[in-house]
Formats: C-alpha cells, sequence, structure tokens
C-alpha cells in the first residue's frame, strides 16, 4: 500500500470545477490521485459512468498524476484494490459536514486502514453542486462559469436531445449528495 495513492470517489454528474479544484489540490498533496467515478449510484443519472469518465478525462488531461476510473461496489474495497491508502471527499457547506461526518465513521467501520481526507472547497466554488448546475442547463441557463467548456456543451446537447427535454424534475436538485 502506498501513502502517496489516494482516490477521489463520486459520481460526478456532471463533474464541475469545484470538483476539478479538490483533484489539482489533491493531485498537488500526493504522488497520484485516482479519480474514481461510481457506475452504480442510487440516483438517476443524467449522464452514463463512461460518458462522466470522458469529461473527466477531458478536463483533468493536463495533470499527469491523476487517473479517471470507474468502479462499483463499497468505496473502501475500491480503494484497497487499487492500492491506494485514503480516500478524499470535498466540503463545502456544513450540511456536507454532517453527510461526509456519517460517511467516514461508516468508512472506518468497515475499513480501519482507509482514511478519509476533507478537502474544503474554495470559496470560488462554495455554490456549486452537480444537482445545481444539472438544474440551470434544464432550464436553459448559463453554467459556463461552474464547469469547463467540452462539460457546457454535454449539458447543452443533452437537454436538447428529445427524450430529456421535458425532463421535469428528474434532474433537478436532490436531497442526496453529490
Amino acid at each position: 500500500m502506498s501513502i502517496h495513492h489516494v482516490v477521489y470517489p463520486g459520481s460526478f454528474d456532471p463533474a464541475h470545477f469545484g470538483h476539478i479544484d479538490i483533484v489539482r489540490r489533491a493531485a498537488r498533496t500526493f504522488d497520484h490521485v485516482t479519480v474514481a467515478v461510481y457506475g452504480q449510484p442510487n440516483k438517476k443519472v443524467l449522464f452514463d459512468v463512461d460518458e462522466r469518465m470522458a469529461m473527466l478525462q477531458n478536463a483533468l488531461k493536463d495533470i499527469t498524476n491523476v487517473t479517471v476510473a470507474k468502479f462499483s461496489g463499497l468505496a473502501v474495497d475500491y480503494v484497497r484494490q487499487v492500492g491506494a491508502f485514503a480516500m478524499i471527499r470535498g466540503l463545502r457547506v456544513f450540511s456536507d459536514f454532517e453527510f461526509e461526518f456519517r460517511m467516514a465513521l461508516a468508512n472506518r467501520r468497515l475499513a480501519p486502514d482507509i482514511e478519509v481526507v476533507n478537502f474544503i472547497a474554495d470559496e470560488r466554488h462554495l455554490h456549486i453542486s452537480s444537482s445545481t448546475v444539472r438544474e440551470i442547463a434544464q432550464l436553459g441557463g448559463d453554467v459556463s462559469s461552474m464547469v469547463p467548456p467540452e462539460i457546457a456543451q454535454a449539458l447543452k446537447a443533452r437537454f436538447a436531445d428529445s427524450k430529456h427535454a421535458n425532463a421535469g424534475t428528474d434532474y433537478v436538485i436532490s436531497l442526496q449528495q453529490d
């Protein structure tokens, strides 16, 4: 097990500048970061796992010590599988802390050898969540200040697609973490 390899798990539906900032900072702190895209979240996703991975790979292509991969099952099992010592999590607001605190305790119970390292979001990104980005994009709003251009284009195209154009509340803000 390397003490220099960490995993940043999430659904990343879609990835936004807050996620990308956390990855960049983790890549400066640790030797290697695996961004692990969860393939089977309990929530309805806008983009399938391969689309989410491709968008992340493009957004992170300039960071040489980052790998984007997909996973399923428990995050702690994946962390062990790739030989990492910890998982990275981002915190924006107090409700994130409560959720992440409970998850860290559960993960500690499942895998006491895996650490959780929290990065506090940059204040420029505190307002951004994937669900907010999806809702704004669905309603035709400009998300260019929240996501890279390629992701903004993918959102625009997805909501222009007839099967998603009248998505109603399928992609609006949910109470689940993202």
